[in-house]
């Protein structure tokens, strides 16, 4: 039996060593997701743009919801907070969503021993931030023509996504390996993913929760990154810091321990696939 890795050094060592594969694939994974269609890749732009539109629509027109108290808000104000958060989301859903059956979709990769199979999750997690730097760019695009100036905080974006990266990819490799032993793992995600939606502060304010039941809405995987992307995106100002870091200290053990996950359960995967 092979003995593989299973440190927090060798995922940089692995990620340096195959970093040209790891972009191929995952440049492979974006084009053809969208192969065969009339628009193309153009569909990464499209869709998160057709959402907002729903979103808003629904939201903002038929509930009436407002993220201030005060009413005064407008539709764009509220489809530029919920597309804030829904960017966040997107990379946390799409990894969840694909994870469990990440290594059963590539058996001849499975098959083969000398491919490194530990570069799988980070083509799903890549291909997920390229589609939410699409959507970051059609968010930018809408706050510069609504307000007519762009906050200098946005600079700081980069710092709040690579801890929500860090826990996807950490998520994706204990996840893409469950789910080769048990194949009920993509119907459970389903429905957390389903569920963290409407109990992270993606739709209102943690603020709007009772007091009683904040620490549950808080302790959302996505809700740091969530609210830390509105505040430097939206408000201008300056991310918790405190927040921001103990974030990233548990996304860097959750990737360590997942990564430790795949290495130890990679074996047995050519018999079960």
């Amino acid at each position: 039996m092979v003995s593989h890795p299973v440190g927090p050094a060798e995922i940089i060592r692995s990620a340096r060593r195959h970093r040209e594969l790891i972009i191929q694939l995952t440049r492979r994974d974006v084009l053809g997701r969208y192969q065969g269609s009339f628009l193309g890749i153009a569909w990464s732009l499209v869709q998160p743009i057709v959402m907002l539109i729903v979103y808003t629509f629904v939201f903002s027109v038929v509930f009436r919801a407002r993220w201030s108290q005060g009413g005064d808000e407008s539709r764009v104000d509220f489809a530029i907070i919920l597309f804030t958060g829904l960017i966040a989301f997107g990379i946390f859903s799409e990894c969840m969503n694909r994870a469990p059956g990440l290594v059963l979709s590539q058996p001849n990769f499975v098959k083969k021993v000398v491919f490194p199979l530990e570069v799988l999750p980070w083509t799903i997690v890549f291909s997920s931030v390229f589609h939410a730097l699409v959507s970051l760019v059609v968010l930018l695009g809408l706050f510069l023509i609504a307000r007519g100036y762009m906050n200098w905080t946005v600079v700081l974006v980069p710092m709040i996504l690579l801890p929500l990266i860090l826990l996807c990819a950490g998520l994706t490799w204990f996840l893409s390996a469950l789910g080769v032993y048990i194949r009920d793992t993509s119907q459970v995600i389903g429905v957390m993913v389903t569920a963290l939606m409407f109990l992270s502060p993606l739709f209102f304010p943690i603020s709007a929760i009772p007091e009683a039941f904040r620490w549950a809405i808080a302790l959302s995987p996505v809700a740091v990154p969530i609210e830390q992307l509105r505040e430097v995106i939206v408000w201008g100002r300056l991310p918790d810091w405190k927040a921001l870091g103990l974030y990233t200290i548990a996304s860097l053990a959750v990737m360590s321990a997942g990564f430790a996950w795949f290495q130890r359960t990679r074996n047995g995967f050519a018999d079960v696939v």
